[in-house]
């Protein structure tokens, strides 16, 4: 089996960040009343999108950033025993610092 994923042209493997099991008040949330959340980590990145020209334009994003997506975005895999999304990058709404 594959050890490894490398997504092709501009898409992006995400790996969701874990939300807070509480309230700021303290109340614990059950695993059913919690939603996914939109924060990741960006996993690996394609080489880039290729342009009119013909050219491959690379990402905005790298491995390592800290992203936030849409909430219907994507494609979600089970990978190696490892939830992951993968995204074009125009989904990202943003890399966060």
């Amino acid at each position: 089996m594959a050890k490894t994923i490398t997504p092709l042209h501009d898409r992006v493997v995400i790996k969701r960040l874990e939300e807070k099991q509480t309230t700021s008040g303290g109340i614990i949330i059950p695993d059913t009343a919690k939603e996914k959340t939109q924060f990741g980590e960006v996993v690996s990145t394609g080489p880039g999108k290729l342009s009119s020209s013909g050219e491959v334009k690379s990402l905005s994003v790298k491995s390592g950033d800290r992203v936030i997506f849409g909430k219907y975005s994507g494609t979600e895999i089970k990978f190696d025993g490892t939830e992951l999304l993968i995204i074009k990058e125009d989904e990202i709404l943003g890399i966060l610092k």
